[in-house]
C-alpha cells in the first residue's frame, strides 16, 4: 500500500521553496491548507543549495520549510536533488559531463546533464542520498523518498565505451559469442579485441547497419542509469528500510527498460502530461502501462499541469473541469496519488509559464486554484475508499520496449510503420468498447487473461512463445499482426519461415511482405460474416503475403498480384483460438473486430455509454467502484445496467440512468452488492 502512514489519496507535488523568499513560504502554507494540499515534493532540483562546495552542506534552510509544512499538517515527499549535479563537480570534475551522439562534450546547465557511468557523479550522489536519510529518515512527517528526476539521457563518452566493453563480457562471456549475436561477418565488422568494439554512434545513433550494437548499447545505458539510482536507493534502504521509494518515470518512452526499473521501485510512480488534443485513449494506455509494470499494483501519478504546460509547441490551457476529470481517470487507472508539478510558479527560467497551483497572480482568486481546491475537498472526502484497489482484466496487450526499439531501428521494410501506434490502434479499439484492458511485458504472466493481443510482435524473446503456446492450448485467444514473430532478442531474424516461433501456433508462413506507398491502399473482403466482421475493408502500410498451414483464411486481400490471399486468418490450436491480421487495417475493421472478440468471450463494460464516455472500475474488499468519465465537451446521458448505485463524489443515489455535464465524473459504488 502507497498510502499506509497516511489513509488519504496524495494530493499535492513540486514545491520549490528555495526560488522564494521566506516571507513568501507563510503565504503558500496558508493557500496549501486552503487548497487541501496534503504532501509536497521538495528539494527536487537542490543540489547546489544543499552542497554549496566539495566539502561542505547547508540542510538549514531545508529543516526551516520542513518544520514550516509539518506544522500546517502536511508531508513529506523528499528528493535526493541528484537530478541537477552543482557547478562547482562540473568545473572541478569534467568528466561528470555527458557527451552525446555526435562526440560533443555537454557544457554544465539542464538537468541530467551527467554521464550515469561517472564514478565521480555516483559517488558525490551517494553522499547526498546518505546525508539526507541520516538527517530527515526518522522525520514523522516523511512518506515516501524520491531519488532524482525523469532519468533517460543517453552518454557516449570513452569512460561509458570502456563500460560498455565490461558489460558485454558480463552478458556474452567471449568475443565469439559477440561477434555471432551481433552478425558482426557482415561487412567485415568481426572484432577480435574488446577495444575494437565501439560505440554505435553512426547515422545519428540509430545504427541501421548493426542493429544488435545499437539494441545492446541502449540496454546497458538503461542498466548505467539504473546503477545511478539504485546507489542511492540502497544507500537510503539501509537507513530508511521502512520508507518506500520510488522515482518519476517521464512518460512512456523506449529510452529504458521500465520493466527492469519497476522492480527495483518500491512503487511506480510517472509524469502525465498529455497534450490538449491527444485522444484520451493514448493517456489511458500509459496509465495501464504503468499500473502493469508493477503486476497491477497501484502507482503514483507524480507529475501533471493543473492547467498548462510550457514545453509543447502549443501550450493550450485545460478547459474548465479538464483538469479534475483527468485527475480521475488517472485514479481510474490505478493512481493513489494525484500530484502536480508545480505548486507555485516559478518567476524565471524556462519552466516560469508551466502551470501551477498558484500563480504569478499570488492569490487563491483564480479559476484554477478554486478548480484544484474543488478537487482536494472531494479527494479529502473519499478518505481511504479507493486506496489499494485494484483493477480486475480479462484482456491484456503486450507491449514490450526492446520491441519497439527493434523496430523503430530495424531497416525496412516501411518507415511509416511505428510500433507504438500500432499498440494504441488495437487499444484504443477495446477502450472504445469500455472493455478493460491490461498493458503487460511480454515476460508476465497470461494466466488470468481470457484474450492476449500483440501486435507487431516483431522481437520473440526466449521462453515467450512456449508461454502463448500454452496459454491458448488452455483455452486462451491470442491476436497479432503482420511482422510478428521475425526475430530473436538480438534481432537475428528466425530462419525457416515468418513468424518463425509462431507459425505453427498462428498455422500459417509468411513467404513476403510488401511495403505499400503511402497513397497506396488495399482490401481486406471477408469471405463471410464472421461477428461483426462483414463485407470489406481498407487496409495499407504493410501486407503480408502468406498461406495456410491449419488455419482457416476470415479474409482476403481485394487488389494487386495477391489478391485473394489470406489477410486475417483464424488457428484452432488446443482449446484455443489464435487470429492473424496480416496488414494494417482502418478503424472500422478494428472496431468490428474487437466487438466480435469481445461477443465471442462474453466481455461485456459496467454500462453502456456513448462514444466519449470512458467507463473503469476498481475494486477492492468485495466492493466495486466505477468511474465514469465524460471526455466530451456535452452533456451525456449513461443507461446503467440493473442495480442501484450511489455516486461518492455526489451522494446521489441512480438506477437506470447517468446524466453527466461537460467533462464530468461520477464515481458510482454498486449498493446491491
Amino acid at each position: 500500500m502507497i498510502n499506509d502512514k497516511l489513509p488519504y489519496i496524495y494530493y499535492g507535488g513540486d514545491y520549490n521553496p528555495d526560488q522564494w523568499p521566506e516571507e513568501v513560504w507563510q503565504e503558500d502554507m496558508r493557500m496549501f491548507k486552503l487548497a487541501g494540499i496534503n504532501i509536497v515534493t521538495l528539494p527536487v532540483f537542490s543540489w547546489a543549495k544543499l552542497q554549496p562546495s566539495e566539502d561542505s552542506y547547508d540542510f538549514e534552510w531545508l529543516d526551516k520549510i520542513i518544520d514550516t509544512v509539518a506544522k500546517e499538517g502536511i508531508f513529506l515527499c523528499l528528493a535526493t536533488s541528484t537530478a541537477a549535479q552543482p557547478a562547482w563537480m562540473s568545473r572541478l570534475y569534467p568528466e561528470v559531463l555527458p557527451v552525446d551522439v555526435d562526440g560533443r562534450k555537454r557544457t554544465h546547465g539542464s538537468r541530467v546533464n551527467f554521464c550515469p557511468n561517472s564514478s565521480v557523479y555516483r559517488m558525490f550522489s551517494k553522499r547526498l542520498a546518505t546525508r539526507l536519510a541520516e538527517r530527515y529518515g526518522n522525520h514523522p512527517s516523511l512518506l515516501i523518498w524520491h531519488i532524482g528526476n525523469e532519468y533517460g539521457p543517453h552518454c557516449y563518452c570513452d569512460t561509458c565505451a570502456s563500460a560498455f566493453r565490461t558489460w558485454l563480457q558480463n552478458k556474452y562471456g567471449s568475443l565469439e559469442v559477440v561477434n555471432r549475436v551481433w552478425n558482426m561477418s557482415f561487412w567485415s565488422h568481426t572484432v577480435y579485441e574488446w577495444e575494437e568494439i565501439v560505440l554505435p554512434t553512426n547515422l545519428n545513433g540509430n545504427n541501421k547497419c548493426f542493429q544488435g550494437i545499437a539494441l545492446d548499447y541502449k540496454r546497458f545505458m538503461s542498466d548505467s542509469i539504473l546503477a545511478c539510482y539504485q546507489g542511492e536507493y540502497d544507500t537510503i534502504k539501509a537507513i530508511t528500510p521502512n520508507i518506500k521509494i520510488t522515482t518519476n518515470i517521464w512518460g512512456l518512452f523506449n529510452g529504458l527498460d521500465l520493466k527492469k526499473w519497476a522492480d527495483r521501485m518500491d512503487v511506480v510512480s510517472w509524469d502525465s502530461y498529455p497534450q490538449m488534443n491527444e485522444p484520451m485513449s493514448n493517456v489511458a494506455m500509459r496509465h495501464d502501462y504503468m499500473r502493469g509494470l508493477k503486476d497491477g499494483q497501484p502507482f503514483m501519478l507524480m507529475e501533471q499541469t493543473p492547467s498548462q504546460q510550457n514545453w509543447q509547441p502549443y501550450n493550450s490551457l485545460k478547459r474548465p473541469g479538464v483538469m479534475r476529470l483527468w485527475s480521475y481517470q488517472a485514479i481510474a487507472h490505478g493512481a493513489d496519488t494525484v500530484m502536480f508539478f508545480q505548486l507555485r510558479r516559478s518567476v524565471g527560467a524556462c519552466e516560469k509559464y508551466h502551470g501551477a497551483l498558484i500563480a504569478h497572480a499570488g492569490h487563491e482568486h483564480t479559476r484554477v486554484f478554486k478548480e484544484c481546491t474543488q478537487l482536494g475537498q472531494e479527494l479529502h472526502a473519499l478518505e481511504d475508499t479507493l486506496l489499494d484497489s485494484v483493477t480486475e482484466s480479462k484482456v491484456a496487450l503486450l507491449f514490450d520496449i526492446d520491441t519497439w526499439n527493434a523496430v523503430e531501428m530495424t531497416s525496412g521494410p516501411n518507415v511509416d510503420l511505428d510500433y507504438l501506434k500500432q499498440a494504441q490502434k488495437y487499444y484504443k479499439a477495446f477502450y472504445d468498447l469500455n472493455v478493460s484492458i491490461d498493458v503487460i511485458s511480454p515476460l508476465s504472466d497470461f494466466s488470468k487473461y481470457e484474450l492476449v493481443i500483440a501486435p507487431v510482435m516483431y522481437m520473440m524473446k526466449p521462453g515467450v512463445s512456449e508461454r502463448l503456446k500454452s496459454f491458448v492450448k488452455q483455452g486462451g485467444t491470442f491476436v497479432t499482426s503482420f511482422f510478428s514473430g521475425i526475430v530473436n532478442e538480438n534481432d537475428l531474424v528466425t530462419l525457416g519461415g515468418y513468424p518463425g516461433e509462431l507459425r505453427d501456433l498462428l498455422g500459417i508462413w509468411v513467404e513476403e511482405i510488401d511495403a505499400l506507398q503511402p497513397e497506396m491502399t488495399n482490401t481486406i473482403i471477408m469471405h463471410s460474416p464472421f461477428g461483426k466482421l462483414r463485407g470489406e475493408y481498407e487496409c495499407g502500410l504493410l501486407c503480408d503475403l502468406l498461406h495456410l498451414e491449419g488455419a482457416e483464411a476470415l479474409g482476403v486481400y481485394g487488389r494487386d498480384f495477391y489478391a485473394g490471399m489470406p489477410a486475417v486468418t483464424l488457428n484452432k490450436f488446443g482449446l484455443g483460438e489464435a487470429f492473424y491480421v496480416a496488414t494494417d487495417p482502418d478503424p472500422k475493421f478494428l472496431e468490428e473486430f474487437s466487438q466480435t472478440l469481445c461477443e465471442r468471450l462474453n466481455l461485456r463494460p459496467a454500462h453502456q455509454a456513448p462514444y466519449g464516455v470512458e467507463i473503469k472500475s476498481r475494486h477492492k474488499e468485495g466492493r466495486t467502484y466505477t468511474f465514469v468519465l465524460n471526455h466530451n465537451a456535452y452533456e451525456t446521458v449513461i443507461l446503467l445496467n440493473e442495480g442501484t448505485y450511489k455516486d461518492l463524489l455526489s451522494h446521489r443515489v441512480y438506477e437506470h440512468a447517468l446524466v453527466l455535464e461537460p467533462h464530468g465524473v461520477a464515481i458510482l459504488e454498486d449498493l446491491d452488492l
